[in-house]
Order: structure tokens, then C-alpha cells, then sequence
């Protein structure tokens, strides 16, 4: 049979598809999992000798001219005291995915190393009412986590070899569950019972180090209140090797006593004499574009409204708003008879 078909594999598998494939097939067809099982037996051994010549660089490169490998007996994986002959009991009945959960699932050791994206940061800024309508840059302090900078965010530094302390410097692991007893490579030295790595002092393995430090943050021309600005990458630092969380700014504006807004228009409120409304006048008004001067036209009403084109807010699209002026008349406080007699005198032409 082909070698590459009892595996379940196609001739382009890896290394490591190799190793996974013999592992789930071991698995189910050990003998000590199928004690009295001929066939099992006589498959997991054609299943450990397929695995053994593709698992080999040399071998295999000589299996696949169509010549024949030479032979080993050495297994790179195995199961060990295999003693079924009493059950196990409380804590240690355990069923056969938990028993071989360490040696076979793939994600059961890798998945600390999984890359983990950064969480985002929030926090606000206050800007006055004329710092929203130019816009400004503000700093924000935020405390988050950065990559450490003694091992630069992996958790580990490169040491001077030596024996790997997890193994004993043997390159396997060896303990037992229950009746069973199992050995594997060990993870820390990847099977070579050398350890060139050690655990970063500086965050203790983590990868990241908390720390504060000031953002500056664009408050752009126009800002509303509520307004949520990103800045990307200033969050949390992620893990191994994910990406960085982005930092988000709420802008609250503070109120203006003359100004009020309402989407990109700006509305205020001028006062002026009963003879300006009557009369008409010109009048200066203080704008955030600087002074402007507003022609109030003879008969203007109490609440009359002047529309001023594009001297509002600015807008998204790179516009303006308009700025709104409310007229509001203010009447004069008649202090001497000779007042008296003139607004006397008004009433009798104007006030039908």
C-alpha cells in the first residue's frame, strides 16, 4: 500500500502534517488501546513504519524515487505502561480525549502562542466653543500597555545555552495519567534538552509593560460635541505579534455665552435702539471670522433674523455653515419729562 494513502495523506504533505496524521491514527489503532486486537495491532504497526520513512527526510527522498528506504526500528513518539488490568477511579477516571488531550490536540500548547489583538482605549477632551470652530491639537494622558522594550514584546530573551530546566535536559517530558504513562518532546527546547531562551525579567514573560504617556489628538475644525475621533495604533500593545488597539477621543465643547450651534450654522443675538429698528443702522458685530459690519435695514422688527452666508461652523465636505443674527430691540429708559413729551409725540403719529 502507498505509504502516503495509510496515512490519509497526498504526497506534498509536511513534516508536520505527517506527525499529526500518525499521531490521530496512533491514537486509535495502539494495541494498548485495542488489547487482543490482531488487526489493530498489525495496521498500527504498518502505520508506525509509513511514519517512520516519511518522517525522515533521507528515507522519504529515497521512497519517493521508487527505491527502498532502509529500515529503523526508532519511534520519535509513543505511548509507554499501558496496565488496563484494574480500573481507575475517582478523579483518575478520566475519558480517553482527556487523557491524550496533552499529546495530540494540536491547539492544546500552541494557542499561548496565538496572536491576540491590543484592546482599545477611550478617554475624552474638552476644547472651548472658538477651539471647536478653528480646531486644535490636545494631548491626552493614557496609561496603556506597550511592548516591553528588553525583549520587545516576545516575553523571552536569548541567554547563553544551557540545560533546559523543564526536561532536565533529557528533550522529553514523561508522566502519567491513571494506568498510562506518556512521553513527548518537551516544548520548552523543542525535544534538544538545550535552552537558549529564558523568561524576560523586565515583564516577567508577558511581553508588554504598563506605561502613561500623552497622545496628541487632532481636534479638527468644525468639532461637535460628541464627536469620537480614532487615533490608530495608540491603544493596548496585542500579543504575539497582533496588532495594536486604537485609542478613542470623545470631544465635549463647552457653551459660549454669545454663540449657539445648530448643525454647521452659528446663532447669536444683537441688540439695538428703538431709532436703529426705526431708522435703520449699521452695526459691528464680533464674529470668529473677526469684526464684520451688519446693515439692519429701516422697519426691522423685534426678532427679525439676518442670515450672513458661509460664517458658520466649517463642515465636513470643507464648507461653511451660516451665521444667524436674531435683532432683539432694546427700549431706552425715559429718565426726564423731555423724553416723556417726545415718546408722547411718537405714540401720537405712529401709534395707530
Amino acid at each position: 500500500m502507498d505509504l502516503y494513502s495509510l496515512l490519509g495523506l497526498a504526497p506534498g504533505a509536511t513534516s508536520a502534517d505527517i506527525k499529526r496524521a500518525y499521531r490521530r491514527l496512533a491514537r486509535r489503532y495502539h494495541p494498548g488501546i485495542n488489547p487482543g486486537d490482531r488487526a489493530a495491532e498489525s495496521l498500527y504497526q504498518r502505520i508506525s513504519e509509513a511514519y517512520e520513512t516519511l518522517v525522515d527526510p533521507e528515507r522519504r527522498r529515497t521512497y519517493d524515487k521508487g527505491e527502498e528506504p532502509r529500515q529503523v526500528t526508532a519511534s520519535t513518539f509513543e505511548f509507554t505502561g499501558f496496565d488496563f488490568s484494574s480500573g481507575a477511579h475517582g478523579a483518575q477516571a478520566a475519558t480517553f480525549t482527556e487523557l491524550f488531550a496533552d499529546v495530540l490536540l494540536p491547539g492544546a500548547s500552541s494557542a499561548a502562542g496565538h496572536s491576540e489583538p491590543g484592546a482599545d482605549i477611550h478617554a475624552a477632551v474638552t476644547v472651548d466653543f472658538e477651539q471647536s470652530i478653528h480646531g486644535v491639537e490636545r494631548q491626552v494622558v493614557v496609561t496603556r500597555q506597550d511592548f516591553c522594550g528588553a525583549c520587545r514584546g516576545a516575553g523571552t530573551v536569548q541567554t547563553p545555552e544551557g540545560r533546559c530546566a523543564p526536561c532536565h535536559g533529557t528533550g522529553t517530558l514523561r508522566w502519567a495519567r491513571g494506568h498510562m504513562v506518556f512521553t513527548k518532546d518537551c516544548a520548552a527546547c523543542h525535544g534538544s534538552g538545550r535552552q537558549h531562551l529564558q523568561r524576560c525579567a523586565v515583564c516577567g514573560g508577558h511581553g508588554r509593560q504598563v506605561r502613561s504617556e500623552a497622545v496628541p489628538v487632532q481636534v479638527p475644525p468644525g468639532a461637535t460635541e460628541g464627536m469620537r475621533l480614532r487615533v490608530a495604533d495608540r491603544g493596548h500593545a496585542g500579543r504575539h505579534g497582533g496588532r495594536n488597539g486604537d485609542l478613542y477621543v470623545t470631544v465635549h465643547v463647552q457653551p459660549h455665552p454669545v454663540f449657539t450651534r445648530q448643525g454647521d450654522d452659528l446663532h447669536m443675538v444683537a441688540s439695538i435702539g428703538v431709532h436703529e429698528a426705526v431708522l435703520g443702522a449699521r452695526i459691528d458685530l464680533q464674529t470668529f471670522d473677526g469684526a464684520i459690519t451688519l446693515r439692519i435695514p429701516p422697519g426691522t422688527q423685534a426678532g427679525q433674523r439676518f442670515r450672513l452666508r458661509e460664517r458658520g461652523a466649517p463642515t465636513a465636505s470643507g464648507g461653511r455653515g451660516d451665521l444667524l443674527v436674531e435683532v432683539r430691540i432694546v427700549l431706552p429708559r425715559i429718565v426726564d419729562e423731555r423724553g416723556k413729551e417726545l415718546m408722547k409725540e411718537f405714540g401720537k403719529l405712529y401709534g395707530g
